[in-house]
């Protein structure tokens, strides 16, 4: 099936208040690992990447398999820009194929938030293609996002109402209590859900988690055992993120849970089996345990069979 434009996805997802997964690729081999599962669940998809990976992997790579997969996979799916910082970055993305692009500029004032994003929304509208904004902060690292706890700020209702009206933005990501990285929460892990509830009454739109991995509590012990260092790293729990997408949460970035599962296997596989020197008995159990990551994410999204 050929890539489909974002907002025909959160189409059927905002109506019936269950998430699109967007899971973040840091290399080539997770984009059919992605595709491949999410067909198997009949779940409709979305693959993410950074500019930093973009650069990392080589979006001619990327493209070539995206469009030889798409003969493939029966299951809709678009190709998103997480966290473009310029326009730059979003044309780059719009003019080599993707079908959804962020342009995160939450960190700025808001009046200069709104016209960077404006701008944004009015060229890729001309070309047919889906934009996320953002509007609040959250603290955390990932890739080249990065801002300090004590900066972050929650997103505020009208606020979001005012911002939506003058950008015409398809959908938000809203700062609620997430961040990013592996270290989310210091204590239980809390979101603001009323937070969520009054955005999406004022709104009506798609709304985004960002920050959202669950810091899977065996995979972090699994890798700590084999030498990891990620002590008291916590993310965000799947009683809370379901309470979260029933308040109107139509889209959850996953990239830490991936990250975390594959080193964690390929730690264990080198301390059980310091003679194993064959990539395929090395990351063919990595990639099978991120599939099974995956297939339980998209569970609990509710997007199972919805293809």
């Amino acid at each position: 099936m050929p890539l489909k434009k974002l907002s025909e996805l959160y189409e059927k997802a905002n109506k019936e208040y269950y998430a699109l997964g967007a899971f973040n690729i840091n290399t080539l081999d997770l984009i059919p690992i992605i595709l491949e599962t999410a067909e198997e669940m009949e779940s409709p998809v979305i693959i993410a990447s950074t500019t930093q990976s973009i650069n990392f992997i080589g979006i001619d790579y990327i493209m070539s398999l995206i469009n030889t997969l798409s003969n493939k996979i029966k299951i809709p799916f678009a190709l998103h820009l997480d966290h473009g910082a310029n326009f730059d970055e979003v044309k780059f993305a719009i003019d080599n194929g993707f079908t959804s692009v962020m342009i995160d500029k939450s960190h700025q004032p808001f009046d200069e938030n709104v016209k960077l994003t404006k701008e944004v929304v009015d060229f890729a509208h001309s070309k047919n293609i889906t934009v996320e904004a953002e509007l609040g902060t959250i603290g955390g690292i990932e890739d080249n996002v990065s801002l300090d706890e004590k900066k972050a700020r929650l997103t505020d209702p009208d606020e979001a109402s005012n911002f939506v009206k003058k950008t015409g933005c398809d959908s938000l990501a809203i700062a609620v209590g997430t961040s990013h990285g592996a270290y989310k929460f210091k204590g239980e892990s809390k979101l603001d859900f009323d937070r969520i509830t009054k955005i999406k009454e004022k709104l009506g739109i798609p709304l985004v988690l960002h920050g959202a991995s669950n810091v899977i509590p065996e995979m972090l012990e699994k890798c700590n055992k084999y030498g990891g260092r990620l002590q008291g790293a916590k993310g965000v729990s799947d009683e809370v993120l379901k309470e979260a997408i029933k308040r109107g949460i139509n889209k959850v970035n996953i990239d830490t849970d991936i990250r975390l599962t594959w080193i964690a296997t390929v730690r264990e596989i080198f301390s059980n089996k310091p003679e194993e020197f064959d990539p395929k008995n090395i990351f063919g159990p990595a990639y099978k345990a991120i599939k099974e990551i995956i297939r339980k994410k998209i569970i609990v999204l509710g997007s199972a069979g919805k293809a």
